[in-house]
């Protein structure tokens, strides 16, 4: 016997469309990793790219529990000094929601070549407006596969 590995020619990849109005957004992001990591696929293969694309819609009406909207807060240094530059989640939200979405997904993808891969399978749009029909997305509900 041995292990089954899928060619890369074998694998098919799917595109999904992800409602995320009302949705919390750390249980979103974990499901969407999973799709873009391919564990959903039975090809799954821990060392191949077996995901599938996720077109994220409706990103500016994710909710967020309890009192992180108020405390969380995201930094990045610019690389000179004194230059940690902060900014709360209520404004990075009204300003760009997308983004919001995109980093806690990028942050539970692995932290390889492999990983920055699966990110760029994601789209996030902030209304249910989005130009990817030629694809032919399939809906993927959150809650029947909770």
């Amino acid at each position: 016997m041995s292990t089954y590995f899928p060619k890369a020619g074998e694998i098919a990849r799917k595109w999904y469309v992800v409602d995320a109005s009302g949705q919390t957004l750390g249980r979103l992001a974990s499901q969407v990793a999973r799709i873009l990591m391919g564990k959903e696929n039975p090809k799954y293969t821990p060392f191949l790219d077996t995901g599938d694309h996720v077109i994220v819609i409706n990103a500016d009406t994710i909710k967020m529990t309890g009192m992180k909207s108020e405390q969380k807060a995201y930094h990045h240094y610019t690389g000179y000094p004194g230059g940690l530059r902060s900014e709360d989640f209520r404004e990075r939200f009204a300003r760009k929601p997308e983004v919001i979405v995109e980093d806690a997904v990028a942050r539970m993808l692995p932290k390889t070549k492999m990983g920055k891969q699966m990110f760029t399978k994601l789209q996030v749009y902030r209304g249910d407006k989005h130009p990817h029909q030629a694809q032919k997305p399939e809906v993927w509900s959150l809650e029947a596969r909770a």
